[in-house]
């Protein structure tokens, strides 16, 4: 019964991570930059996954991988950039129909300026096209409102005008109406509920299910040692050092390209699942090795945040509540890992030969793949 149960978990393990080393297949909400001009104009530009949108793969599923229209999406991915700019042009017409703009409660129809597409390059990335719009905004008109269809997913929706600082950002799940944003007059931030509401969620999704490589170098953590006490040491030392480096990113006072910062994290996983495998004894140092590699994990937070945005009012609020929602993520993989192998094996005298060291090996070959791809990808 327990070798049915301990390889059960290791053929899952293997099937969740092994595909999955980077962003190619995960489903991002559309960033949308909404800029009132003092001309009276108004630019929008949208990037998205439009491989996604245009082989109609559901945002109900949290992976390209587990839609029945992934061998369409990833026939999309190949394309060269030229090719998938005529089909996302070919489909701008129902694209632009599930995108409600509106003024004052009447929708108007932007004029499509221009598409950007980028080469395809690394397949194991997702590549996000951009679109621009454009049109004049109507006399008298006192409050914006937006819309995305829900068949496209969420959208991460930024409005701010020309000559003025700061800029508004909601996060919007599929379909729902943005509040009325005012032309003129003061802007409207969201509430401080409303931030914590959803950077809470947003740091959490980022873990369970989104983060797999966050995910591993947890279960890494939790393998070692399945004492409550050092784990929550080795957890809040990493979420510190992230929360770390995550705002000092955010403030601009440090930057590291993410073609360093990923291979360096897939690297971290490697080095704490090896340390697994050579020691049966949780070291002084692991926690303040720990601390090291959630300086690096921290910058890649990062880069979800620059896309989605902090607001200025509640900036704070935002950054503590996102790393709250990682440290509920983290905790939960904890609480799941500890219900699947702590809870039955944890005292056995086998347990570091038969569970530690067959888990922290796969956990090394994975993250030795993602190093390998994301370094020569």
């Amino acid at each position: 019964m327990m070798k049915n149960h301990f390889w059960f978990i290791v053929l899952a393990l293997a099937a969740l991570c092994w595909p999955f080393g980077s962003m190619a297949h995960e489903i991002r909400p559309a960033i949308v930059t909404v800029t009132f001009k003092a001309d009276g104009r108004y630019q929008i530009d949208i990037s998205a996954n439009m491989e996604a949108v245009l082989a109609g793969v559901s945002p109900k599923h949290a992976d390209t991988n587990e839609s029945p229209n992934a061998r369409t999406y990833n026939q999309l991915r190949a394309l060269p950039a030229a090719e998938l700019r005529a089909r996302v042009q070919d489909f701008s017409r129902t694209y632009l129909a599930g995108i409600a703009i509106e003024f004052d409660g009447a929708r108007v129809n932007p004029v499509l300026e221009s598409i950007e597409v980028p080469d395809a390059g690394d397949l194991q990335r997702a590549r996000l096209s951009t679109l621009h719009l454009a049109g004049t905004t109507p006399a008298g008109a006192r409050e914006f409102r937006w819309t995305y269809a829900p068949e496209f997913g969420s959208s991460v929706l930024r409005l701010q005008k020309e000559g003025r600082e700061g800029m508004a950002a909601f996060w919007l799940k599929e379909g729902v109406l943005s509040e009325p944003y005012p032309l003129t007059g003061e802007v409207k931030t969201m509430a401080r509920g409303e931030v914590v509401q959803q950077y809470t969620a947003l740091g959490f999704t980022h873990i369970l299910p989104k983060g797999l490589d966050h995910i591993l170098f947890v279960l890494g953590l939790f393998l070692l040692s399945v004492k409550w006490k050092p784990l929550l040491i080795q957890v809040t030392s990493f979420t510190v050092a992230h929360t770390i480096t995550l705002g000092l990113s955010i403030y601009g006072f440090i930057s590291l390209s993410p073609a360093i910062v990923e291979p360096l994290i897939s690297a971290s996983i490697v080095y704490v699942a090896i340390e697994n495998v050579i020691t049966s004894e949780l070291k002084p140092w692991r926690a303040f090795v720990v601390f090291g590699f959630g300086l690096l994990h921290g910058m890649g937070f990062a880069g979800v945040l620059r896309e989605i945005g902090l607001p200025r009012s509640e900036f704070l609020t935002a950054l503590l509540t996102f790393n709250l929602g990682v440290e509920l993520g983290q905790l939960s993989v904890i609480t799941l890992a500890y219900l699947l192998v702590g809870l039955w094996w944890k005292h056995k005298p086998w347990y570091h030969q038969r569970i530690v060291r067959p888990l922290s090996i796969l956990i090394a070959a994975v993250g030795c793949y993602w190093t390998v791809e994301r370094v020569f990808g």
